[in-house]
């Protein structure tokens, strides 16, 4: 899965998602969104964790992160609306998975 700097280390993808019997080796990424899914996946390890577990992504390093990707000042406020999306639904799922636990 390629990144702006190229293919996504698997190490850095079993970092992101927990491997599942029904899950697909691949998924299809638009290329409007590989920019927001580059730093979705750099910031993971930003996550902040209360007593009940992950609360979101620590902003703080955005614009490093952003800087380190060369992403455009025109680009950040999309890419981080996107990133939030990612964000959302990442805890929905982590969430459904403790209560299904």
């Amino acid at each position: 899965m390629p990144d702006a700097f190229g293919d996504v280390p698997p190490q850095l993808m079993a970092l992101w998602a927990t491997p599942r019997d029904d899950a697909p080796d691949q998924v299809e990424v638009y290329p409007e969104h590989w920019t927001a899914l580059s730093v979705f996946l750099a910031m993971q390890t930003q996550w902040r964790v209360g007593f009940g577990g992950e609360t979101g992504l620590d902003y703080s390093a955005l614009p490093m992160v952003y800087d380190c990707m060369g992403i455009e000042p025109g680009e950040k406020s999309a890419v981080f609306d996107a990133l939030r999306q990612l964000e959302i639904e990442t805890l929905t799922v982590w969430a459904k998975e403790k209560k299904d636990g």
